[in-house]
């Protein structure tokens, strides 16, 4: 479990995700008000709002327990980048992605399956 406060994770998912504290709180009914008081740890939002969070992308597990619970046990090099991805911005994610997923990277380096097979080139999802 991460040092981290539930207030401080909660206020870290709301930015990764890309939402001010008013279009955040709103998705729950709440006013801003109220998401500076969770954010804050005054206060804790309910099962309700962790809800309709978890579905507009929110890691629900990460936020309850400090521990991102979609993925299985990672090395620490995994985690570290799973971490830094998680933060980017969208826009930095998708060129990321894309940039794996065609083979090609502004590192050099090439993304490649079984066979030395590239990806988004000759290599396609679920082939042996």
């Amino acid at each position: 479990m991460t040092n981290m406060t539930l207030g401080a994770r909660l206020r870290e998912e709301r930015e990764r995700l890309g939402l001010t504290q008013t279009e955040f709180a709103s998705m729950v009914g709440a006013s801003k008000r109220t998401l500076i008081r969770w954010e804050g740890g005054t206060a804790s939002p309910d099962a309700d709002a962790l809800g309709v969070w978890a579905g507009a992308g929110l890691d629900v597990m990460y936020l309850v327990t400090g521990r991102h619970g979609d993925v299985p046990e990672m090395a620490p090099d995994e985690e570290l980048l799973l971490e830094h991805y998680r933060g980017m911005p969208a826009k930095e994610r998708k060129a990321l992605l894309s940039a794996l997923l065609s083979g090609e990277s502004k590192t050099g380096v090439r993304v490649s399956g079984r066979g030395n097979r590239v990806a988004g080139r000759d290599y396609k999802e679920g082939e042996k």
